[in-house]
């Protein structure tokens, strides 16, 4: 049984002179729970904001996005909101920690908005990704590997069924590139978590059993986001 089934999903944009843009155009596309898949694509090809669908962050135009039984594109917004925190991690390219927060806030800030703030799990994962000397440091104070090990821990830290990583890789140099992609990969096999990781970068593709090529996936999209 699949952990997300995607049919017939359409997102267009109204452009500044007026015209509307298909941006996502996905007629089919399921994940199992546990399942490793990467979708190849380049920078503005859609990726983004097929995550963001798929997280609730953007409603679609048509379609629908099982994540188990329940349909994201049916839900409130708060609805969506609550199924997003209570089901999904997500890993950002940059990281969208919040600055004025330390480490250990940062991932209990992320676990307040699914089943509550839990500081011993917070310090718990942290470790995990070995920040535990690091707790109550800010993030201006971490190196880029660092800051991405924290917004991994804050993806992981609500147990979440399917995480989503957006080019989770693109702002790190090749070792931390690769630490931190082995990171996220050993850690969702640990929970039984579902990945979906999209990436233009061939090394990154290398890592995966499964590739996808999004362009093949999203083959009626006019312009990409």
């Amino acid at each position: 049984m699949s952990l997300l089934s995607i049919d017939s999903l359409r997102k267009s944009f109204v452009l500044p002179d007026g015209e509307r843009k298909t941006i996502v155009s996905v007629a089919k596309f399921e994940l199992r729970a546990g399942q490793q898949v990467a979708l190849r694509g380049e920078s503005g090809s859609g990726k983004t904001t097929f995550l963001n669908l798929i997280a609730g962050i953007l409603a679609p135009d048509s379609g629908s996005i099982l994540i188990g039984q329940k349909d994201m594109t049916k839900l409130s917004e708060p609805a969506r909101d609550r199924l997003r925190a209570e089901t999904i991690g997500y890993i950002f390219q940059t990281f969208n920690l919040l600055q004025g927060f330390t480490c250990l806030e940062n991932v209990l800030l992320g676990m307040s908005f699914g089943p509550g703030a839990d500081r011993a799990r917070a310090t718990s994962i942290l470790t995990r990704v070995g920040l535990g000397e690091r707790l109550h440091h800010y993030p201006r104070q971490l190196s880029t590997g660092q800051q991405q090990r924290v917004a991994v821990a804050r993806a992981m830290a609500n147990h979440p069924k399917l995480v989503l990583a957006d080019e989770p890789t693109g702002n790190l140099d090749r070792k931390n590139a690769r630490d931190s992609l082995a990171l996220i990969q050993e850690t969702c096999r640990e929970t039984g978590a579902a990945l979906l990781l999209v990436t233009h970068d061939s090394e990154v593709l290398a890592a995966f059993r499964e590739v996808s090529d999004f362009a093949i996936l999203n083959p009626t999209a006019e312009v990409a986001s």
